[in-house]
Protein backbone atom coordinates (compact mmCIF):
# COMPACT_ATOMS: atom_id res chain seq x y z
CA UNK A 1 0.00 0.00 0.00
CA UNK A 2 1.71 3.65 -1.01
CA UNK A 3 1.88 5.84 1.65
CA UNK A 4 -0.84 9.11 1.20
CA UNK A 5 -0.14 12.31 -0.25
CA UNK A 6 -0.80 15.66 2.06
CA UNK A 7 -0.29 19.05 1.60
CA UNK A 8 3.17 20.09 0.87
CA UNK A 9 4.38 16.95 -1.05
CA UNK A 10 7.00 17.63 -3.40
CA UNK A 11 6.75 17.11 -7.02
CA UNK A 12 8.73 17.58 -10.23
CA UNK A 13 7.73 17.53 -13.68
CA UNK A 14 10.43 15.64 -16.65
CA UNK A 15 10.10 19.16 -18.73
CA UNK A 16 10.32 21.07 -15.21
CA UNK A 17 13.90 23.19 -13.97
CA UNK A 18 12.82 23.00 -10.42
CA UNK A 19 10.44 20.73 -7.94
CA UNK A 20 6.94 22.06 -6.48
CA UNK A 21 4.83 21.50 -3.80
CA UNK A 22 1.90 20.60 -3.65
CA UNK A 23 -0.87 22.56 -2.14
CA UNK A 24 -4.34 20.94 -1.01
CA UNK A 25 -7.22 23.21 -1.11
CA UNK A 26 -10.08 20.87 0.76
CA UNK A 27 -13.50 20.17 -1.52
CA UNK A 28 -15.94 19.48 1.48
CA UNK A 29 -14.79 18.78 4.75
CA UNK A 30 -11.05 18.21 5.47
CA UNK A 31 -9.66 14.99 6.55
CA UNK A 32 -5.88 15.52 7.98
CA UNK A 33 -2.81 13.03 7.90
CA UNK A 34 0.17 13.64 10.18
CA UNK A 35 -1.15 17.27 10.60
CA UNK A 36 -1.94 18.07 6.76
CA UNK A 37 -4.24 18.06 4.65
CA UNK A 38 -4.88 14.89 2.76
CA UNK A 39 -4.74 15.00 -0.99
CA UNK A 40 -7.07 13.81 -3.63
CA UNK A 41 -6.63 12.97 -7.33
CA UNK A 42 -8.60 15.67 -8.45
CA UNK A 43 -6.00 18.24 -6.78
CA UNK A 44 -4.47 19.25 -10.43
CA UNK A 45 -5.84 22.95 -10.72
CA UNK A 46 -2.42 24.86 -12.63
CA UNK A 47 -1.27 27.52 -9.97
CA UNK A 48 -3.95 26.35 -7.19
CA UNK A 49 -2.93 22.96 -6.31
CA UNK A 50 0.43 22.44 -9.00
CA UNK A 51 2.00 25.63 -8.58
CA UNK A 52 5.07 26.29 -11.54
CA UNK A 53 7.93 24.29 -11.42
CA UNK A 54 10.07 27.29 -12.72
CA UNK A 55 10.92 27.15 -16.23
CA UNK A 56 9.78 24.74 -18.44
CA UNK A 57 12.08 23.13 -21.40
CA UNK A 58 9.61 21.84 -23.69
CA UNK A 59 9.50 22.39 -27.37
CA UNK A 60 5.74 21.19 -27.31
CA UNK A 61 5.30 24.77 -24.88
CA UNK A 62 4.51 27.34 -27.55
CA UNK A 63 6.53 29.78 -25.28
CA UNK A 64 9.39 27.93 -25.40
CA UNK A 65 9.52 26.78 -29.15
CA UNK A 66 9.40 30.44 -30.07
CA UNK A 67 11.71 31.69 -27.47
CA UNK A 68 13.99 28.78 -28.97
CA UNK A 69 13.04 29.63 -32.54
CA UNK A 70 14.41 33.16 -31.79
CA UNK A 71 17.59 31.78 -30.50
CA UNK A 72 18.29 30.06 -33.79
CA UNK A 73 17.57 26.86 -32.23
CA UNK A 74 19.77 26.87 -28.66
CA UNK A 75 16.56 25.61 -26.55
CA UNK A 76 15.65 28.75 -24.41
CA UNK A 77 13.31 27.48 -21.47
CA UNK A 78 10.23 29.97 -20.61
CA UNK A 79 8.48 30.02 -17.54
CA UNK A 80 6.49 27.23 -16.45
CA UNK A 81 2.37 27.34 -15.71
CA UNK A 82 1.27 23.59 -15.68
CA UNK A 83 -1.26 22.63 -18.19
CA UNK A 84 -2.43 19.57 -16.55
CA UNK A 85 -4.51 17.02 -18.74
CA UNK A 86 -6.22 15.03 -16.41
CA UNK A 87 -6.40 13.60 -12.79
CA UNK A 88 -3.56 11.97 -11.14
CA UNK A 89 -3.80 8.11 -12.18
CA UNK A 90 -3.93 6.01 -10.32
CA UNK A 91 -5.35 7.02 -7.05
CA UNK A 92 -6.09 5.11 -4.06
CA UNK A 93 -8.32 1.82 -4.60
CA UNK A 94 -9.78 1.62 -1.20
CA UNK A 95 -9.16 5.52 0.37
CA UNK A 96 -12.24 7.78 -0.52
CA UNK A 97 -11.99 11.64 1.05
CA UNK A 98 -15.26 13.44 0.36
CA UNK A 99 -16.16 11.14 -2.86
CA UNK A 100 -12.92 11.28 -4.26
CA UNK A 101 -9.86 9.18 -4.44
CA UNK A 102 -6.81 9.79 -2.68
CA UNK A 103 -3.92 10.48 -3.96
CA UNK A 104 -0.91 8.05 -3.08
CA UNK A 105 2.64 7.85 -3.71
CA UNK A 106 3.13 6.40 -7.14
CA UNK A 107 0.62 9.22 -8.49
CA UNK A 108 1.70 10.95 -11.62
CA UNK A 109 -0.15 13.07 -13.47
CA UNK A 110 0.28 14.78 -17.26
CA UNK A 111 0.74 18.48 -18.80
CA UNK A 112 -0.31 19.02 -22.10
CA UNK A 113 3.16 20.16 -23.15
CA UNK A 114 4.33 16.30 -22.37
CA UNK A 115 5.18 16.67 -19.04
CA UNK A 116 5.37 14.16 -16.42
CA UNK A 117 4.63 15.12 -12.99
CA UNK A 118 5.52 12.50 -10.15
CA UNK A 119 5.38 12.72 -6.34
CA UNK A 120 9.14 13.09 -5.11
CA UNK A 121 8.31 13.19 -1.59
CA UNK A 122 4.78 12.54 -0.56
CA UNK A 123 4.52 14.65 3.36
CA UNK A 124 3.13 11.81 5.09
CA UNK A 125 5.88 9.48 6.46
CA UNK A 126 3.56 7.00 8.65
CA UNK A 127 0.13 6.55 6.93
CA UNK A 128 -0.79 3.89 4.00
CA UNK A 129 -3.32 3.75 2.09
CA UNK A 130 -4.62 1.22 -0.10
Amino acid sequence: MPPNVVMSATMQCTFGMAPSTLVTVPAGQPVMIEGRLAATTPDIVPALNIPPFAMCQSLANPAVAAATAAAMGTLTPMPCMPAIAGPWQPGAMNTVINGKPALTAGSTCNCVFGGLITITNFGATKTLSN
